[in-house]
């Protein structure tokens, strides 16, 4: 394992949602690169600094008493309570504010992250005997050989009349759990389909992304997830999505 694979999986590694086999093997690589070691610890030190626990903190008595001292003296006590109320309703509508940007913080670094991960294992899979399990161009072979080894079966569809040769599939791991990878090959270039169920997940248009000098297309559809990944050109990768997603409506 190199640097730059490591790196996509240091953030996984932290969380603690690598696998056994990919953590020992980041692991590993930590103990001889000194420079993805002190990666790692900048993660745990500001994981740590963000922990809820620690980020909570209660103002003293006195700080409450130097802020009334400072607010015009009402005729009745009611009305500093209701200014009072006004400072709370306040705070309690920047918090939930806070929280949506949080949340949405939050979805940001999961989808970077699982980005990372198909990137990394579309480039494990280009090592000699890692690209398929089962090596057929018959999509009638290879989308029975999912059966029992993934919850939901994987659409499996010959391109090869649109360009997009079928090579065959094989499992693999994104966001800590087995995905399909169905494999293509354009010219020369492999191209990665990985799978991974969404239930109740309505359709997501396609967004293309980059990653390691990898595009990654990816996208929503009938309750599944899919990344395409490859380094064939953007526009290319495009119409192999467009034309995997007509099909898979027929």
């Amino acid at each position: 394992m190199n640097c730059d694979e490591a790196k996509v999986l240091i953030d996984a590694l932290v969380d603690g949602e690598l696998d056994a086999g990919h953590a020992h093997e980041v692991e590993q690589h930590i103990a001889t690169c000194p420079d993805c070691a002190a990666r790692l610890r900048a993660l745990n030190e500001f994981r740590q600094t963000m922990n809820p626990a620690a980020l909570q903190y209660k103002a003293p008595e006195a700080l409450r008493s130097r802020i009334d001292s400072k607010l015009p003296q009402p005729v009745a006590k009611a009305s500093r309570r209701s200014l009072l109320k006004g400072f709370a309703l306040g705070a309690s509508a920047s918090a939930l504010a806070a929280s949506g940007l949080l949340v949405m913080v939050v979805r940001q670094d999961d989808d970077r992250r699982v980005l990372g991960e198909v990137v990394s294992a579309h480039l494990r899979s280009l090592q000699a005997q890692h690209l398929t399990d089962v090596v057929s161009s018959d999509q009638h072979t290879v989308k029975p050989w999912f059966n029992g080894r993934l919850d939901v079966a994987p659409p499996v569809i010959d391109l090869t009349a649109q360009g997009f040769m079928l090579l065959g599939g094989r499992l693999d791991y994104a966001d800590a759990k087995p995905v399909a990878a169905i494999v293509y090959r354009r010219r020369i270039h492999i191209i990665n389909l990985f799978c991974a169920p969404a239930p109740g997940a309505g359709r997501r248009p396609a967004k293309m992304e980059s990653l390691q000098g990898y595009n990654v297309r990816r996208w929503t559809d009938n309750g599944l997830n899919l990344w395409a990944v490859s380094d064939i050109a953007v526009d290319e990768l495009g119409e192999f999505g467009e034309k995997f997603e007509a099909a898979s409506r027929q």
